[in-house]
């Protein structure tokens, strides 16, 4: 008798930091994971990385996984990444440039010709996004104003969709990957040509645009080792929407609280929304965009709490090994005057502190600016999107107790995912709908 092999799906989730892998069972039980840093190095213009090494780390963290997965038949494998950064191909396929994290604000100049050119009214409402240097066709226009390579490229592709590509799948733009460029009309969803022809772009630089899940070819057999090989490939779209996939947060009135370096809420909602909605939300920071799932947007308002409480830790000289301990001092702290915020630099500056301040009161205070801030978004999104339900948190400062405890008293129903990577998850289960495997995306109609 020959033994079963059971059906496998893999989901890669490329983060700011690191990647992340999830090998899991055809109906989405996790089964193994593996990861592998993402280095980025500082230049006098900012914080950027070379496209190779993304591919280099994406392999790593494959190899790791599927070392320490069960046998089985990899069917699938699905993509989700950061979005605004952008890969730029020469005619040889090779990128000619390299990877400007989202994060970095060389584009300041640019975003405010932007602002002088075209509105900021004019841009949120046609766009769903603030207008500020964190989308990709500021710094497209950075890259062209400094000549670096961009004048050859042929092609520009979101991380998650170069990762696909690489691994011999079909070009595309996923569009809630494409919905965070600045170059995407949210209500029409096709491609807007002020903001192509003011970043210095045009309809062929970029690919034709599909759905999260959708198929787009395979794993080619030299290009990720043969256990993957043959496998389906899909973008899974952005890393906060397929996390919301993972961890079940999609139904009306969840709450994705993704709590890692750069924190962000996510709601799912029914498109559309109303224009004065979605200009009112941008005024506040928050964007509008394209889910990962069919015919839903996703409002996502983001905070600095998760790049604070790293601050902080650090200059407390405590890792997280030390985050228990720290944690149960910290809620055992009365605040006081002490206070944490984050400076526009991206520096953490402390006041209020007396002779007498302990770690601990630092901690907590840090913790409480953290929840302070995430309120005040989830008032604002509850202004658009209508009352929440529940909050389910993932990411890692969803480790800290201190973290869950708090936020439970801010929001109420939250509680921490039993996920362990939820976008990894959700790039899988979006992997298994593209191969015909898996049909239901938990959550979606909760």
């Amino acid at each position: 008798m020959v033994a079963h092999v059971p059906d496998l799906l893999v989901g890669v989730d490329v983060g700011t930091s690191s990647v992340k892998v999830a090998v899991c069972a055809a109906e989405g039980r996790e089964l193994a994971h593996g990861s592998a840093p993402l280095a980025w190095r500082t230049t006098p213009f900012g914080t950027e990385t070379d496209p190779e090494r993304v591919l280099s780390a994406v392999r790593a963290a494959l190899a790791e996984a599927l070392t320490r997965s069960p046998e089985g038949h990899v069917v699938a494998l699905g993509v989700a990444s950061m979005a605004e950064v952008g890969v730029l191909l020469g005619s040889d396929d090779r990128p000619v440039a390299p990877l400007i994290a989202w994060h970095d604000s060389r584009d300041r100049d640019q975003a405010a010709r932007l602002a002088a050119d075209l509105g900021e009214k004019e841009f949120a409402a046609a766009t769903g996004l603030p207008l500020g240097t964190q989308w990709s066709l500021t710094k497209h226009r950075w890259l062209r104003d400094h000549g670096d390579g961009v004048e050859r490229a042929v092609r520009r592709l979101n991380v998650a969709e170069w990762v696909v590509y690489a691994l011999g799948g079909e070009q595309a733009s996923e569009y809630s990957l494409a919905s965070r460029t600045g170059w995407l009309h949210l209500r029409d969803r096709t491609w807007w040509a002020p903001t192509l022809e003011w970043s210095g772009a045009d309809t062929g630089l970029l690919p034709p645009l599909a759905q999260a899940g959708t198929p787009l070819g395979r794993v080619a057999p030299d290009r990720a080792g043969d256990r993957l090989a043959g496998a389906v490939l899909t973008i899974a779209g952005h890393d906060h929407q397929a996390a919301a996939v993972g961890a079940a947060a999609t139904g009306d009135g969840d709450v994705l609280d993704s709590c890692g370096t750069a924190e962000a809420l996510v709601r799912t909602v029914p498109a559309p929304l109303p224009e004065p909605a979605v200009v009112e939300l941008t005024r506040h920071g928050v964007t509008v965009g394209w889910h990962a799932l069919p015919g839903r947007l996703s409002v996502l308002g983001a905070t600095r709490g998760g790049l604070l409480l790293q601050h902080v830790l650090r200059l407390l000289g405590q890792g997280r090994d030390d985050l228990p301990g720290l944690d149960r001092a910290a809620l055992a702290a009365e605040p006081g005057p002490l206070s944490v915020r984050l400076a526009g630099d991206g520096t953490a500056t402390i006041s209020g502190a007396g002779r007498d301040v302990t770690p601990a009161a630092v901690w907590r205070a840090a913790l409480d600016e953290a929840t302070a801030e995430a309120a005040r978004l989830q008032k604002i999104v509850t202004g658009a999107a209508g009352e929440y339900g529940r909050v389910v948190m993932t990411g890692g400062w969803a480790h800290s107790e201190a973290m869950v405890t708090l936020r439970r008293r801010a929001f109420g129903n939250a509680r921490r995912s039993e996920v362990v990577e939820a976008g990894a998850r959700g790039a899988a289960l979006l992997a298994g709908q593209a191969a015909g495997v898996s049909t239901a995306i938990p959550g979606r109609n909760s």
